[in-house]
């Protein structure tokens, strides 16, 4: 049986066989030791019986006023133990965190353009395309992302999730 807890600082040392993934943005050590001291209620681990990493969320809290949210830094799990729940188990942690102990309005993330099974994904766990953000994602492949939202129990008239009617750019984000 899967089961969750709280990242801790030795998972650095379990965690590549998830992040060793092609789908999986990798980030370096001071950003996750930042996430971890800052928002360590919104970096879960989902852990195997065998206490193999099965998978992980980051997250933080952000924002002002009504636009006051929690924000998906990254979900990602090995592809050994896909399609069985567990990024819909970890957004829905970070979600009940977000409103019950954040008091937030909505959850937002940000996704490739091209990401068509993460955007599908994320529709189904009932996030909604905001707004896109243009050249998002630099490189040598720039690309779009989608501004993707979830509107939790805080934002009653769900003000949050209405979509934007033009594309915006890096600049123009509030964070």
């Amino acid at each position: 049986m899967t089961s969750t807890r709280p990242f801790e600082m030795n998972d650095l040392f379990k965690f590549n066989n998830v992040n060793l993934d092609v789908l999986t943005e990798t980030y370096n050590m001071p950003f996750y030791l930042q996430y971890l001291s800052r928002w360590p209620e919104l970096f879960t681990v989902a852990e195997s019986p065998d206490k193999s990493i099965m998978g992980y969320m980051v997250g933080k809290s952000e924002g002002s006023d009504e636009l006051w949210h929690g924000h998906v830094s990254a979900v990602t799990v090995s592809p050994m133990y896909r399609r069985l729940g567990l990024a819909k188990m970890l957004m829905e942690d970070l979600e009940g965190t977000s409103g019950s102990v954040y008091n937030a309005y909505f959850v937002d993330l940000f996704v490739r353009a091209s990401n068509t099974l993460a955007i599908s994904m994320y529709e189904k766990f009932g996030y909604v395309t905001y707004r896109r953000v243009l050249g998002y994602y630099s490189g040598d492949d720039p690309e779009d992302a989608f501004d993707m939202r979830k509107a939790l129990p805080r934002d009653v008239k769900k003000k949050s999730v209405i979509p934007m009617d033009r594309p915006v750019l890096p600049e123009e984000l509030e964070w």
